[in-house]
């Protein structure tokens, strides 16, 4: 599978935005999806991630409350709803896939083999 991530911009904090995850090949509905992000010059950060096929949700404590991960079947894609949004929270997003059910934590990054390009989100303070 192909992900697609967008929905990337410049907001002002306290803002909102949604980032989507799309699949442009195949169908990832038996795909358990995360997001990620980096700042530059330091490491790739877990953000969020719902599992499949329970759909529980999983986030990482600075976005816990703020962010609300999401999926939509029929679109094939998943959601980064992101809201009071902080000039912290400023970085590269990745969405990521693992095929099936993952055991344990899905805040590694190598539980997941397919990766998005990276969608850029800039919070002015």
């Amino acid at each position: 599978v192909q992900l697609q991530a967008s929905g990337g911009g410049l907001v002002q904090a306290g803002g909102s935005l949604r980032l989507s995850c799309a699949a442009s090949e195949g169908t990832f509905s038996s795909y358990a999806v995360g997001w990620f992000r980096q700042v530059p010059g330091s490491e790739r950060d877990f953000v969020a991630a719902i599992r499949w096929p329970t759909g529980s949700t999983y986030y990482g404590d600075s976005v816990k409350g703020r962010f609300t991960i999401s999926r939509d079947y029929a679109k094939n894609t998943v959601y980064l709803q992101m809201n009071s949004l902080k000039p912290e929270d400023t970085a590269v997003y990745y969405c990521a896939a693992q095929r099936g059910a993952i055991a344990g934590t899905m805040a590694v990054q190598r539980r997941y083999d397919y990766w998005g390009q990276g969608t850029l989100v800039t919070v002015s303070s």
